[in-house]
């Protein structure tokens, strides 16, 4: 079970840092007004990855 809870941990992270990195990718091309709302919808994706990833680790 502690290799899938790393395994899991480590999606987490990296489905954390894939969203990060497309967010800022579209800030350079989308409007300001779609860029910021994309900005708050990785940030409670990010949120709730957290929080998935805390629950599993208890």
């Amino acid at each position: 079970m502690t290799t899938e809870k790393n395994e899991i941990d480590k999606l987490i992270d990296n489905m954390i840092m894939g969203g990060d990195e497309f967010v800022n990718n579209l800030k350079t091309v989308l409007p300001n007004a779609l860029s910021e709302s994309m900005m708050m919808f990785q940030e409670s994706n990010v949120a709730n990855l957290k929080k998935i990833k805390e629950f599993l680790n208890k």
